[in-house]
């Protein structure tokens, strides 16, 4: 994988804009197809450090899409992405990523505390012994879930909102600078909504970088500072106070945003 995560480049990458070197996530050009569709075309993104960011758009619009190629997990036809101004390979022990709960084997045979000591193997390798430290920054990383109790449990025994809080665990024990979550709230209670709203709030006054591709239009204000629209193409991005507007969703949604979405937003102030 070459270090900027340029891919096809003499088929469009973008090269008139430069990434800020200060963003956490700078996308320029990215372009991913399934089959003969575009998935993403031509994407430009860039994430501000230090903020929560939403990333919004109807269903297929290419949200996940746009997390899993910024990782490398998926191909991209072309464009560029850096991560606080390196290559996705220089940065990638500074990125943790929590993914869609519906994506992964719940039935795979392991406890709660080695799905978070998952977390730390970047730092302990995969064949050196877990020491004690390891096992006290896995079990702090759970208690910040309000897990700590369930580190020996199975982990297909837990509910969908207690399976989300392990997840997020994995990811605060990477320690990472930058922290990816596809839908977190997708599927779990208020309970844990607000747990994990809580956490990640804590990591922005910490200094980390939040994105999230979220769901809840009701939410964003709320959760959120930064806000990037995108509908298979880059729609719109911005603080939430200027960008994520009734306008720009009416632009990013069509005519799947009902009116009456577009009233309640309204009257919350967005």
């Amino acid at each position: 994988m070459a270090e900027t995560l340029t891919l096809a480049a003499t088929h469009g990458a973008r090269t008139d804009r430069a990434a800020d070197p200060a963003s956490p996530l700078a996308v320029r050009g990215l372009t991913v197809s399934y089959g003969d569709k575009p998935a993403l075309f031509s994407v430009d993104a860039t994430f501000p450090a230090g903020a929560m960011s939403a990333i919004v758009g109807p269903n297929g619009a290419g949200k996940s899409t746009f997390l899993k190629a910024a990782l490398g997990l998926i191909p991209a036809v072309s464009g560029e992405v850096r991560v606080f101004g390196q290559g996705l390979a220089a940065a990638r022990d500074r990125i943790a990523y929590v993914p869609q709960r519906a994506s992964v084997d719940w039935d795979f045979p392991t406890t709660v505390i080695d799905v978070v000591l998952m977390g730390r193997y970047r730092r302990l390798g995969l064949f050196r012994r877990v020491s004690r430290a390891e096992r006290a920054a896995a079990t702090d990383a759970l208690a910040r879930v309000g897990m700590e109790g369930f580190a020996d449990r199975q982990i297909g025994q837990l509910s969908g909102g207690q399976q989300q809080r392990v997840f997020l665990a994995r990811a605060l024990a990477q320690e990472a600078d930058l922290y990816l979550l596809d839908e977190p709230f997708a599927g779990v209670d208020a309970a844990t909504e607000r747990a994990i709203i809580d956490v990640l709030k804590a990591l922005k006054s910490q200094g980390q970088s939040v994105i999230a591709v979220h769901h809840d239009l009701s939410t964003v204000a709320e959760y959120f500072d930064h806000v990037f629209l995108v509908n298979v193409r880059a729609m719109g991005e911005g603080p939430v106070a200027t960008a994520f507007t009734p306008e720009a969703l009416a632009r990013t949604y069509g005519g799947r945003l009902a009116a009456t979405q577009l009233d309640q937003l309204r009257l919350t102030g967005a």
